[in-house]
C-alpha cells in the first residue's frame, strides 16, 4: 500500500478514489473503519467517514481511529502517504473540522508542516492567491454561501483554515507553483522555517497539481480535495489503466435518490423531469406530521420502475430549505430527510433496483450505511469526480451498482446519462 487516504464524506471518498483508479491504481473503499487488520491487496485504501458535519471532537477522533487501522495494514518500514481528503468548495462547519482533522493526523504521525488545496480543475475548482473559486466566481459567490449545513462566506483559504487552527497557516502562491516542483519545496522549507503548520497551496490547471505532488512526495501528510490525487500516483509509476475500472456485469432496476440542495443537484432534477423522467418530490414536513412518506414513495415507485429510471428528491431551493429548517430545527431537518432517504433506498433495492445513484454527501453516507454497504470497487467515470462502484450490500442479494455523487458534480444531464455510462462499460 502507498496511499492510506481518509475521507470526511463518502461522497468524497468514492471521488478520490475514482481518480486514483484513474491514474492506474488498484483502490479499496471501505465505509467506516473496519473491526479488524485483515490484509489488504490494493495500491491504496480509502476510508470513508461521516465527519465533516460531526462535533470537531468526534471528527478527530474518528479520523485517528481511521489512521491507526490503516498503518495497521502496512510494516513499520513501509508506512504509507497519508491523505486526509475533504470537499473541493473546502466547506465546513465554523469549528471545523477539517483544521482541527488536520492537526490531529499531523501530530500522530510527527509531521511539522502539511499542505491544503481544495484546487479540482475538472471540476471547475481552483484556488488563486489564497482564494477559492467555483468556476468563474468565488466561493462566496457560488450558492455555497446558502449551503444548509456548512455555509461558506469567505473564499479566502488561508483565513478560513486558520480560524480553525492552533498552527500558523501560510501560502504558497501561483507563482511558485509555475516554477515547478522544486520552487514549491523550497518555498514549503521556508515556510516550516518560519514555523507555519500549514500552507494552502494556489492551482489553477491539472499541471499544477501534477507539480504540487512531485513536489510533496515525501511529506508524511498531505490534505486536500480530490483532484491533488491525480498528482500523487506517477511518482510511484502508476499509469492510466482500463482494467482497473471493470465492475461485474449490470444488473436489475434503476433509480435516483437525491437529497443534496445544492445548485446544482437543483439544476439535474429539473434537467431530469424536463426530459420527462419519473420524478416523485418528498416533503419533510409531512413526514415530520406523521405521514407515511417513505411507504407512499415506494408505492408511486413499484409502478413506474419496469419503465425507466425513477427520481425521489427531496432536493428544493434555498428558500425552501431555510422555511423547513425554521419550523423543525435545522439539525432535525437534516436528520429527518436523511433517514426518509436511506429508508427509501433500501426499499427500492428490495422492489429490484440494482443500478442506483444517490445524489449529496449527507444523503449518500445514511444510504450506504442503511444498506449495509462495507466496502466499494471503484469503476468507470460518470463525470469527473463521480465514478460507478460495485458493493456487497446486505440488503442487495448479488450485490449492487451505486454512484455516490457529491451535491455540486456533475453536469445537469448527469442523472439521464449516468445509467448509459454504466451499461456501455465493460464488465470483469
Amino acid at each position: 500500500m502507498k496511499l492510506a487516504c481518509i475521507a470526511d464524506d463518502f461522497t468524497g471518498a468514492t471521488d478520490l478514489a475514482n481518480n486514483l483508479v484513474r491514474a492506474g491504481m488498484r483502490v479499496v473503499q471501505t465505509i467506516g473503519v473496519p473491526a479488524d487488520a485483515a490484509p489488504v491487496d490494493a495500491d491504496a485504501v480509502v476510508v470513508a467517514l461521516k465527519s465533516r458535519t460531526i462535533a470537531a471532537t468526534e471528527a478527530v477522533a474518528e479520523s485517528l481511529a481511521a489512521l491507526r487501522w490503516l498503518l495497521s495494514l502496512a510494516p513499520g518500514d513501509a508506512a504509507p502517504q497519508v491523505y486526509f481528503k475533504y470537499c473541493s468548495t473546502f466547506d465546513s462547519t465554523a469549528q471545523g473540522n477539517i483544521g482541527p482533522v488536520s492537526e490531529a493526523l499531523m501530530d500522530a504521525l510527527g509531521c511539522a508542516l502539511t499542505i491544503a488545496t481544495p484546487a479540482f480543475p475538472d471540476n471547475g475548482r481552483s484556488v488563486f492567491k489564497g482564494h477559492l473559486f467555483v468556476g468563474d466566481v468565488l466561493l462566496s459567490e457560488s450558492g455555497m454561501q446558502h449551503h444548509p449545513l456548512t455555509p461558506m462566506t469567505d473564499p479566502n483559504l488561508v483565513r478560513v483554515l486558520q480560524s480553525q487552527c492552533t498552527r500558523p497557516v501560510g501560502l504558497v502562491e501561483y507563482r511558485t507553483v509555475l516554477a515547478g516542483a522544486q520552487a514549491i519545496r523550497q518555498r514549503l522549507d521556508a515556510l516550516r522555517a518560519a514555523g507555519t503548520g500549514l500552507a494552502i497551496v494556489d492551482a489553477v490547471t491539472n499541471e499544477d497539481l501534477m507539480r504540487i505532488g512531485e513536489a510533496v512526495a515525501e511529506l508524511p501528510l498531505v490534505t486536500a480535495g480530490s483532484g491533488l490525487a491525480t498528482g500523487l500516483p506517477p511518482r510511484w509509476g502508476f499509469a492510466p489503466n482500463e482494467q482497473a475500472a471493470r465492475l461485474p456485469a449490470v444488473r436489475g432496476r434503476q433509480a435516483i435518490v437525491a437529497g443534496s440542495c445544492s445548485v446544482m443537484t437543483n439544476c439535474q432534477v429539473r434537467a431530469f423531469i424536463d426530459a420527462g423522467g419519473a420524478a416523485l418530490a418528498i416533503d419533510p414536513l409531512r413526514q415530520a406530521d406523521g405521514a407515511d412518506v417513505v411507504g407512499e414513495a415506494l408505492a408511486w415507485a413499484r409502478e413506474h420502475l419496469a419503465h425507466a429510471p425513477v427520481l425521489i428528491y427531496s432536493t428544493a431551493e434555498a428558500g425552501a430549505v431555510k422555511a423547513v429548517q425554521q419550523r423543525l430545527g435545522a439539525q432535525h431537518a437534516g436528520e429527518l430527510v436523511e433517514r426518509c432517504l436511506a429508508d427509501v433506498a433500501c426499499g427500492l433495492v428490495e422492489l429490484g433496483v440494482g443500478q442506483l445513484v444517490v445524489a449529496g454527501g449527507e444523503t449518500s453516507g445514511a444510504c450506504v450505511q442503511a444498506l449495509g454497504i462495507e466496502s466499494l470497487q471503484i469503476g468507470p467515470q460518470i463525470d469527473p469526480g463521480v465514478p460507478w462502484c460495485h458493493a456487497h450490500s446486505t440488503v442487495a442479494r448479488g450485490g449492487l451498482h451505486v454512484a455516490l455523487k457529491s451535491g455540486n458534480f456533475g453536469g445537469a444531464d448527469f442523472f439521464s446519462r449516468a445509467f448509459g455510462v454504466l451499461a456501455a462499460s465493460p464488465a470483469r
